[in-house]
């Protein structure tokens, strides 16, 4: 490996491993920040940036991570009370498979514009984290989650329980932090690699 690849490769390291630090602190901060039954994701903001900088491996990872202390934390333990394998499955995939496809998306739209890359990674982020726990509570939870609805007046009307009381307002903040602030801290880490002086921050995945 020459010295510069090598020099890059352990500054992704290094920086995933901060990101990942941080994704920690940010889920556990998480669960006491609620809007509805469930916490808000706040980690999505360092797996974007995780994504966009040091790639769709390494967002993938750090959604992994996520999954692992949404776990942990207990916030799911209402579902891990009715199916444990469900449960892991579905909170496992979301994470995973929202920094791997913020990651993948980035790579596909920095091509036009880096800025438009990271807007539609910070769009996508939320959309497949919430895509992939209503996909799975329609699969592993679905006379549970009708039981919730009915209890809460909306009849047989599980899709509307599931839309706007589970994920609803959940959903709207994180993507709007996403939206709005992934693109200003990548913007900050793009100047920060620029400087002549100090450690720089990883290049974006290519």
């Amino acid at each position: 490996m020459k010295p510069q690849a090598q020099k890059t490769s352990v500054q992704k390291l290094t920086f995933g491993a901060v990101l990942t630090a941080l994704v920690i602190l940010l889920q556990f901060m998480g669960t006491f920040i609620r809007f509805g039954p469930f916490s808000i994701s706040l980690v999505l903001l360092p797996i974007v940036i995780g994504a966009a900088t040091c790639g769709p491996y390494m967002g993938a990872w750090l959604g992994f991570v996520f999954g692992l202390v949404v776990l942990i934390s207990g916030d799911a333990s209402a579902f891990l009370a009715v199916n444990i394998p469900g449960t892991i499955i579905t909170v496992l995939l979301k994470g995973t498979a929202c920094g791997l496809c913020a990651g993948l998306i980035y790579k596909l739209f920095s091509k036009l514009n880096r800025y438009v890359g990271v807007a539609a990674a910070a769009i996508v982020c939320p959309l497949v984290n919430t895509g992939v726990f209503l996909l799975g509570c329609w699969l592993f939870f679905y006379d549970t989650v009708a039981g919730w609805a009915v209890g809460m007046g909306y009849g047989e009307n599980v899709a509307a329980y599931m839309f706007l009381v589970l994920v609803g307002g959940n959903f709207v903040v994180e993507l709007l932090i996403n939206t709005l602030l992934s693109p200003v801290i990548v913007r900050l880490l793009g100047i920060r690699s620029k400087k002549p002086s100090g450690p720089a921050a990883p290049n974006d995945a290519e």
